[in-house]
């Protein structure tokens, strides 16, 4: 089924998405997974509870494992919700997941930095941009060694792809991805303001 994007029902709808994906994306297996091995995440290694720094404290596994699980609570969600509700509440869906990991509600508004999860949220509703983003991340990660320099990368191309896609789209729905990726990178871009600020500083030194 799919809404119209005018009307009561479809506001009452769209918020009913934001609602529930955004209490989704508010769960946070990094927290969940350090407590299952006695370690409070939030007071370990840099203090963020994502995969980058779980994996730090407990080891690649455990982070990989993390990473999934937070790509699929982008990716699920917003999928399910595309291929119900349509496009325009999936971005919706995809977005108040992003913003669910940033600002958990179970964490009293602290959260991760949104790559996995925006990454699974882009899948589902721009899979080409989404993997072209991953690309970047994979074929910079060798160079620059660091996750967060490499998401960093990745995410300044996704915000271009982002631009693209929305000044060449035909349709207000391609206009509107486009403007969705924008949106949604620069929000993760914004939460890797110390690793930019730090990749400057190395640059300039």
């Amino acid at each position: 089924m799919t809404l119209s994007t005018s009307g009561t029902g479809t506001v009452i709808a769209a918020a009913l998405v934001a609602v529930v994906c955004f209490a989704i994306g508010g769960v946070n297996p990094a927290t969940a997974v350090g407590r299952s091995q006695g370690v409070d995440v939030a007071t370990v290694g840099s203090g963020n509870p994502g995969a980058t720094n779980l994996g730090r404290v407990l080891g690649r596994k455990w982070g990989i494992a993390v990473g999934v699980l937070d790509v699929l609570k982008g990716l699920v969600p917003t999928l399910v919700v595309q291929l119900t509700l349509g496009t325009w509440l999936a971005l919706v869906g995809g977005a108040a997941c992003v913003l669910g990991h940033i600002y958990s509600p179970y964490l009293a508004g602290r959260g991760g930095k949104g790559v996995a999860t925006s990454l699974g949220a882009m899948l589902a509703v721009a899979p080409w941009v989404a993997l072209a983003g991953l690309v970047v991340f994979l074929l910079a990660l060798p160079f620059v060694k660091r996750l967060g320099d490499a998401s960093v990368l990745a995410t300044t191309a996704l915000v271009t792809l982002g631009v693209v896609l929305t000044v060449r789209a035909e349709h207000t729905v391609g206009r509107g991805v486009g403007v969705w990726v924008t949106l949604l990178s620069l929000l993760v871009l914004a939460r890797h303001r110390r690793n930019i600020l730090a990749w400057v500083g190395r640059l300039r030194g």
